[in-house]
């Protein structure tokens, strides 16, 4: 390779380098809803996570176990004390004393609903934290988890005692999910094959339904037009049809110790084990149940 085009290219990519420092530098970070923390005395490494060059916010009454200051308030002092990538949604920022308690046993339990809920998944870390300061955890409980919680990476869960006594904790999920994406559209009826999507590992956050887990070994086709891009969920697919209405199909049906095998019409779309309708050559109207593909057999 030439000398300066081996020249050019390592100042590309030190040119490429400084622009990636540069850009994580001054990209935007939202502020959280909520922080928690460990001392009354709250400081800007909380956020930050600068300790070196933290500063005062506020302080958390001796009466109270939260504080909380307006968003706008906070940006403006992060601001002026040279923070200037700090961004909010909401009004407020809280931040909450940490309980002094072991929230370890909830923790377990959401890691196993979660990893029954998702064949693949990578779980990098959970918080949890009540919704009131606690000072210790009931000696007895259960911890209720809602049906749907898998399809999103926060949510409030529940203790409960055997005297029915009810404790609300939120929490938050870091977890990596494999998924499918389609690559394109794809039409409603289209049988899926790998042409039509791509596995891939993505941030759990929210899904709007249970992303498939395992595709390869079932035929499916879409139930619904699928944009392209688009994580491919349970309710966006069924089982593939086997048979085509009005197509002509095989069958079988056993009589007097004789396997006798005869075509027929089929009167409307099917899979796998469906009862159907379907028309001999003699204009009859038969029950038959679906075997495989253009098979069945009569009832």
């Amino acid at each position: 390779m030439p000398k300066n085009l081996k020249i050019g290219i390592s100042m590309l990519f030190k040119f490429f380098a400084l622009f990636l420092i540069s850009f994580n530098l001054h990209a935007n970070i939202e502020l959280e809803g909520v922080y928690y923390v460990e001392n009354r005395e709250v400081n800007s490494s909380v956020i930050t996570q600068n300790e070196a060059d933290s500063f005062h916010i506020l302080t958390i009454p001796d009466s109270d176990y939260l504080a909380k200051i307006k968003s706008k308030e906070l940006i403006d002092l992060l601001h002026k004390n040279g923070y200037k990538n700090y961004e909010h949604k909401s009004s407020y920022v809280n931040f909450v004393l940490k309980s002094p308690i072991d929230t370890s046993f909830i923790k377990r339990r959401l890691i196993e609903y979660y990893e029954k809920e998702y064949e693949s998944i990578e779980i990098i870390d959970i918080v949890v934290e009540p919704r009131a300061y606690m000072e210790s955890l009931p000696d007895e409980y259960t911890v209720d988890i809602r049906e749907r919680d898998y399809l999103f990476n926060d949510g409030t869960i529940s203790i409960k005692t055997p005297q029915n006594m009810k404790y609300f904790f939120d929490y938050y999920i870091k977890a990596y999910v494999s998924v499918y994406e389609s690559r394109d559209k794809i039409k409603k009826d289209t049988k899926l094959t790998p042409l039509h999507y791509i596995q891939k590992k993505v941030l759990l956050e929210r899904f709007r339904a249970k992303p498939l887990q395992n595709i390869d070994n079932i035929q499916l086709q879409a139930k619904r037009h699928i944009p392209k891009g688009r994580i491919i969920t349970h309710n966006d697919v069924e089982l593939f049809d086997v048979i085509r209405r009005d197509a002509m199909i095989n069958v079988t049906m056993v009589k007097e110790g004789m396997v006798i095998t005869f075509s027929a019409k089929a009167l409307q779309d099917a899979k796998v084990n469906d009862i159907i309708k379907v028309q001999n050559s003699n204009g009859k109207i038969l029950k038959v149940r679906v075997t495989g593909n253009n098979r069945a057999e009569l009832e």
